[in-house]
């Protein structure tokens, strides 16, 4: 049965601190967990005054606290930013505090423009080329390999869930030649999302934590009681997605009415052209396009981005998501 997660990318609105956006993330994963929702999933990035989730691990634990059963991890984390080693100890210590509900999603992007890259780690562009031979580093720090000669502590026999993410076509191919778990960022690079699938589940070898390919793929969806409303809530989304495209990022804006009327054309078609993969409305119209979204797809697991500017807003909108996932798969 197809699952149903979400990602947050701990949004800060504006007229608020990334503090304000950071304390919401406990109280948000906990409704997600009693919602059902199968994973929560906090996302890295780097100077970006709209985004609060930098030090990722750090978010991940205040998920962690807040719940008991969902599962908890990193959607993902940039690992060209890293040492395999310090992740290794990061999600060691995450694993032991929420044991068997850990998962280190891996991106090959370094989440930061150059500048900010560089300040991270010097050569960004090497590790971005190394990223397979420090995905299954990492992977040999779990396992304990004795030919790295180090001790992750903690970190070695840690039951962490690790996820190949991309955007592209090389993250699937590595995913399927490591035989691991696989997740497409289609919420904002639909394109190759497709022929992604198609080469993971061709390609998939498996693997000892793995025997069957297994895939997920995101969508952007907001919820509300019209589709007017819903449309209205979105705004903000479509603002900040215009803003990143136009050289501009900031916070998360307060929604505005009839937002995409009044664009350029060109940024209409923009705007229209990276959310493909999104669905805005009723319950009903959600679960429409989830069903779409996994006819098309045939993932086992969907991974909704839901950001609002309202916190209430926000909470609606997943209670309704998950309330059409249900009757989607009820129905099915």
């Amino acid at each position: 049965m197809t699952k149903l997660s979400f990602l947050d990318l701990v949004n800060v609105v504006e007229g608020e601190s990334a503090g304000d956006a950071i304390k919401r993330v406990g109280p948000l994963a906990a409704h997600a967990e009693a919602l059902g929702y199968h994973r929560y999933w906090i996302a890295e990035h780097h100077g970006m005054a709209g985004v609060a989730a930098a030090a990722t691990a750090l978010i991940i634990a205040e998920a962690g606290r807040a719940t008991k059963t969902i599962r908890v991890g990193s959607g993902g984390i940039m690992l060209p930013n890293h040492s395999p080693y310090i992740i290794a100890e990061q999600f060691g210590t995450l694993d032991a505090l929420f044991p068997g509900r850990v998962d280190l999603g891996l991106g090959r992007a370094p989440g930061a423009d150059g500048r900010l890259a560089r300040a991270i780690r010097h050569d960004t562009r090497q590790e971005a080329e190394e990223f397979p031979r420090s995905v299954v580093e990492l992977r040999a720090h779990f396992t304990g390999e004795p030919d790295l000669g180090l001790l992750a502590v903690p970190g070695r026999g840690a039951q962490i869930d690790m996820w190949i993410l991309g955007s592209s076509l090389f993250g699937a191919q590595l995913a399927a030649a490591l035989g691991m778990p696989y997740a497409f960022a289609s919420h904002f690079a639909p394109d190759l999302l497709d022929e992604a699938l198609t080469i993971y589940r061709r390609d998939f070898r498996p693997s000892a934590s793995l025997r069957e390919p297994y895939a997920a793929a995101a969508m952007s969806v907001v919820a509300a009681d019209t589709v007017a409303e819903a449309e209205y809530v979105a705004s903000s989304m479509m603002q900040n997605f215009v803003a990143l495209r136009t050289g501009r990022p900031g916070k998360l804006p307060p929604p505005v009415e009839n937002y995409v009327a009044s664009l350029d054309p060109s940024l209409s078609a923009m705007l229209g052209h990276v959310m493909q993969c999104s669905a805005f409305g009723t319950a009903d119209d959600v679960a429409r396009g989830l069903r779409q979204f996994v006819q098309r797809t045939q993932v086992d697991e969907v991974i909704v981005h839901s950001p609002a500017f309202d916190p209430q807003a926000r909470t609606k909108s997943l209670t309704l998501i998950a309330q059409a996932f249900h009757e989607m798969t009820e129905a099915a």
